[in-house]
């Protein structure tokens, strides 16, 4: 997979400091969303016209890192 840390960014002022795409106001959590609910990986390409494969990808490098821990402790009691 690239790497493509550079096309997620975190910005206080654009939509309330959510990861986003490349500053466009696209939200990582709404591709996530997208994708997870069965759309095909292109789908976003056809529905924004500033919108590139490599930021899907990109996404879901995104959701990796944050599938990646060790351990998930449930919370106490």
């Amino acid at each position: 997979m690239p790497a493509l840390p550079h096309r997620i960014t975190v910005d206080p002022d654009i939509c309330h400091g959510k990861a986003c795409i490349r500053l466009v106001k696209y939200p990582v959590e709404q591709i996530l969303d997208l994708l997870s609910g069965g759309a095909a990986a292109d789908d976003p390409l056809r529905d924004c016209e500033d919108f590139e494969r490599d930021d899907t990808l990109a996404a879901l490098a995104f959701a990796t890192r944050f599938a990646q821990v060790k351990r998930i402790q449930p919370p106490a009691a």
